[in-house]
């Protein structure tokens, strides 16, 4: 394993409200877990990861320094974590790609931080020299697509009803991506 330690970076939200984004930390776990008890009921449900699964939380924060993934958080002076990103490099033929993951807190939403955090995992995923980004969204969640669109990513596919939600109720799959080189 691979230990990171980039630089974080303090920025300003179009609410005044103050966050660093940085790595995701072996001491993150709790932040991680109280993150994920906060997110709305609704968001829950189309979430790949379950936040609210102490041994989901475990394997996250396990993997901070795993040579293939990249885990970004935007912070709280406290260390209250706001929003989680992640990328991870696909194994196999498609080791040239990366696949992106984003949650914000309700609180900070339409404040500018989903974008910043996108650009952030994005650049992450720079830093794993992958060649292509992917991010897999259900067809409901038009806010995360847009801001995938503003960063110059494409609608390469739709799944019809290939995922499905916390209920069991099926919905479909969009795939974005973004050609780095």
């Amino acid at each position: 394993m691979t230990t990171h330690v980039e630089a974080a970076a303090p920025i300003t939200l179009r609410n005044g409200q103050h966050v660093t984004i940085r790595f995701l930390a072996d001491s993150d776990r709790e932040a991680l877990m109280q993150f994920g008890q906060r997110l709305p009921k609704d968001d829950l449900l189309y979430l790949e990861d379950d936040l609210q699964n102490p041994d989901i939380i475990n394997r996250l924060v396990n993997a901070y320094a795993a040579e293939n993934w990249r885990q970004v958080v935007a912070a709280l002076d406290d260390g209250t974590i706001v929003a989680y990103s992640a990328v991870r490099r696909l194994a196999g033929w498609s080791s040239h790609v990366g696949d992106i993951q984003l949650m914000v807190g309700e609180g900070y939403r339409r404040s500018g931080l989903g974008l910043q955090m996108a650009k952030a995992v994005f650049e992450a995923a720079r830093g794993l020299g992958v060649a292509k980004v992917i991010v897999e969204m259900l067809a409901v969640q038009v806010s995360g697509r847009a801001i995938f669109e503003r960063l110059g990513f494409n609608r390469e596919g739709i799944f019809s009803k290939h995922a499905h939600d916390r209920h069991g109720n099926r919905h479909d799959l969009v795939v974005m991506a973004y050609h780095v080189m």
